[in-house]
């Protein structure tokens, strides 16, 4: 049983992450700037809190197994500002939700934010969140990962059932990239529980 926290337990990731982690038995301690409205269950403790406060936050990080941020890139805490609060907590393994748009399409294609098709919608975010990662890559004192899902990434099935990659998009025989929220929680938990990526970024899909 390990103690974990969530920064962005009322997002539709962050709140899968903290299901999937109750769902083994982990306690969970579930941070984000409200908390009103989510149900309360064993295991679970909740804090109103802002992740750009770095000192509040790793005061409330201190005495946890591992830190899991779900919040976005944009307007949520930046990499730097992570870094900072998993040091003054103590706390050395650190999970990021991250971003497809990062990845690359294909061996030695460019990565999907540069692709003249990209979103406008999602630009900022991705890029973003590509140089969160950046920042990640740089750091050596913290036992970081940074799951990136596939292109598709919506509330789904829990199956359980799913593959795992490095730097490249994951595409099935029929040329689709896809994962539910919910198999996403279910990698990330696993990589918690058995950590196979530490200071690497990898992605999961179909």
């Amino acid at each position: 049983m390990a103690r974990v926290a969530v920064l962005g337990i009322t997002g539709r990731v962050g709140s899968r992450i903290g299901a999937e982690l109750l769902r083994r038995k982990h306690l969970v301690s579930g941070f984000a700037r409200s908390v009103t409205g989510v149900v309360r269950t064993t295991g679970l403790t909740l804090a109103a809190l802002n992740g750009t406060d770095t000192e509040r936050l790793a005061a409330a990080l201190r005495g946890h197994d591992a830190f899991v941020s779900a919040t976005r890139f944009v307007d949520g805490i930046g990499a730097r500002e992570l870094i900072a609060a998993a040091h003054q907590s103590g706390v050395m393994r650190v999970l990021v939700v991250g971003g497809a748009g990062s990845l690359r399409n294909g061996p030695g294609g460019q990565t999907l934010v540069d692709a003249p098709d990209f979103p406008l919608a999602y630009r900022s975010e991705a890029l973003a969140g590509r140089a969160f990662l950046e920042v990640l890559r740089g750091e050596q004192g913290l036992e970081w990962t940074f799951l990136s899902p596939s292109a598709e990434f919506a509330p789904g099935a829990r199956t359980g059932h799913f593959r795992l990659g490095g730097e490249e998009l994951l595409v099935d025989p029929q040329g689709h990239s896809r994962i539910s929220m919910e198999d996403f929680a279910v990698a990330l938990v696993d990589e918690i529980e058995n950590p196979a990526h530490v200071r690497q970024r990898f992605t999961v899909g179909y």
